[in-house]
């Protein structure tokens, strides 16, 4: 195995790759795009920080290549879409930053409020000894707006607290009752920018690139306030803040970070003397970029050699103790999924997926995706783990995911309805004993069917002679019954699944469904 380090990345965590046996670490910076396309297909792990913009057309040109890892949080760099159709995992390393990055906001709250960047200016460059220029403001009892309680949040919040500051906090993803622990008052962001003194922003960027600070936002703002950015720079329209700071809405901001980076020279930013400017210094300690260099690395091994996946951005993380928790029921969902795809006739348009008792206590995201790699492996070449929900949005499945406690009949229980504009199927199945995996319904038709490699499912009239021809058919066509399950259903009607040694021909399952009685019948082959 072959693995790319694009970017500076830390010694260490070169050393980790290299010290993995096995794989081949090739060190190569400062690639033009030209480049890193020719020699992107002898790789099978890519290594970058922010620098590397690992775009479409460089993830199309890859043939080998399973998975990228990004030293740092953000992975704005990588195109995510475009690594998910191709079933490529994409890694982050979510904790490396979390601290210098929280430190860096409290450093830019503290350098706003006290001025530190205009009075060091003006004594060693202009000479002057002013300190009644530059009067500051207090943090203490001072409220602090975090958008944002996600690690870095959180790691504010924490030490703005040491400061005696209130918090006020705006985040639609935490609960109260978490909230209530950090000390933070939650509430709606309208409300935040009516009441903060500091605003602090640490959020993802927003979907199509809209500000979340705008001309409407900083009109609603408490007049003074001082806002800081050590987030993403579109969060931000630096017009509408540039102009609010003239209007004297804003009192002052600092920026880390910018909507175009590096930062154009010509700016107006740079012109504001209001505005503290810092050259994306969040991540730019000597701890943390060894962390994110040791985390990825580490990551990347432990997917390349054994198989485990963690804090993947485009698919959901499987460390070895949960892997071992929900392998079996990874291996029945994508059975069920199979098995429903070649029961439905038209395209697919919806799946539901239930799970019930003790699985519903599981991480189930992993076997819902299994279930769509299982419906997609006979229609989509190179369908895996990854790109799977991605095909799923593609083509505009709708894909529905519920979990109940609810014991019945099994102890387990994970159902697949597969739906087309012809009609629908719902498959079942169960874990017995030590992994032993069942199909326990077909359509609400109750039965314990072995999964194997070759199946019969029929629909049949409940009558006499039915199953006496089935066999006699099966017979003369040399194909052996490992196993015969049947259910009825009230309606009169029947629903088998017939294990057999070998498939059918077209021309025995020609013959099955012209004899009398027998409804539907389909070949399952796993």
């Amino acid at each position: 195995m072959k693995v790319l380090v694009s970017d500076n990345l830390s010694p260490v965590g070169v050393e980790i790759l290299q010290k993995a046996g096995g794989i081949q670490v090739d060190v190569k910076t400062g690639l033009p795009k030209e480049e890193l396309i020719k020699i992107i297909p002898e790789y099978d792990g890519l290594v970058v920080r922010s620098a590397t913009k690992v775009t479409a057309d460089i993830i199309e040109a890859s043939t080998k290549l399973r998975v990228i890892g990004r030293a740092g949080v953000g992975v704005d760099n990588i195109d995510l879409d475009a690594a998910g159709k191709k079933g490529i995992i994409v890694m982050n390393a979510p904790d490396g930053n979390t601290i210098t990055t929280g430190e860096h906001a409290m450093a830019l709250l503290l350098s706003m409020s006290r001025n530190v960047a205009p009075a060091m200016w003006s004594l060693k460059h202009d000479k002057k000894w002013s300190p009644k220029t530059f009067m500051g403001v207090e943090l203490f009892q001072k409220t602090l707006g975090i958008v944002g309680l996600g690690r870095i949040g959180t790691t504010v919040a924490e030490r703005a607290k040491g400061f005696g500051m209130k918090i006020l906090g705006y985040d639609p993803f935490i609960n109260k009752e978490r909230a209530d622990k950090l000390g933070v008052e939650l509430v709606e962001l309208d409300e935040l920018l009516r009441r903060s003194d500091f605003i602090t922003l640490h959020t993802p960027k927003i979907e199509g690139g809209k500000a979340l600070l705008g001309k409407a936002e900083f009109d609603k703002v408490k007049p003074g306030v001082r806002i800081v950015n050590c987030a993403r720079g579109p969060l931000i329209d630096t017009e509408a803040l540039i102009q609010a700071i003239q209007d004297k809405k804003v009192a002052q901001a600092a920026l880390d970070v910018y909507e175009k980076e590096p930062l154009d020279p010509n700016s107006p930013l740079l012109g504001v003397d209001e505005i503290i400017c810092t050259p994306h210094l969040g991540a730019s300690t000597e701890e943390a970029q060894e962390k994110v260099a040791v985390a990825v690395c580490d990551q990347l091994v432990d997917y390349l050699k054994f198989g485990n996946i963690r804090n993947a951005v485009n698919m959901p993380s499987i460390d070895e103790e949960t892997l071992k928790q929900i392998k079996p029921f990874l291996e029945l969902g994508a059975d069920l999924g199979k098995i429903a795809s070649q029961l439905i006739t038209g395209a697919l348009t919806r799946v539901r997926i239930q799970f019930c008792g003790e699985v519903a206590d599981l991480n189930v995201q992993p076997i819902t995706i299994s279930v769509l790699k299982g419906l997609f492996e006979n229609s989509i070449d190179g369908i895996n783990m990854v790109n799977a929900p991605f095909m799923a949005k593609e083509r505009g499945i709708q894909v529905e995911e519920i979990k109940s406690n609810e014991i019945k009949e099994y102890t387990n229980v994970i159902e697949v309805t597969a739906e087309t504009k012809d009609g629908a199927w719902k498959v079942a199945g169960s874990i017995f004993g030590k992994g032993d995996p069942r199909i326990v319904s077909i359509d609400d038709t109750s039965f314990e069917a072995l999964i194997t490699p070759h199946m019969l499912v029929l629909k049949n009239k409940d009558v006499p002679g039915v199953i006496g021809k089935l066999g006699t058919t099966l017979g003369e066509n040399k194909i052996n019954i490992a196993g015969f399950h049947l259910g009825r259903l009230d309606s009169g009607d029947a629903v088998s699944v017939i294990n057999i040694d070998t498939p059918p021909t077209s021309e025995t399952l020609r013959q099955l469904r012209e004899i009398p009685n027998i409804l539907q019948v389909y070949s399952v082959v796993l």
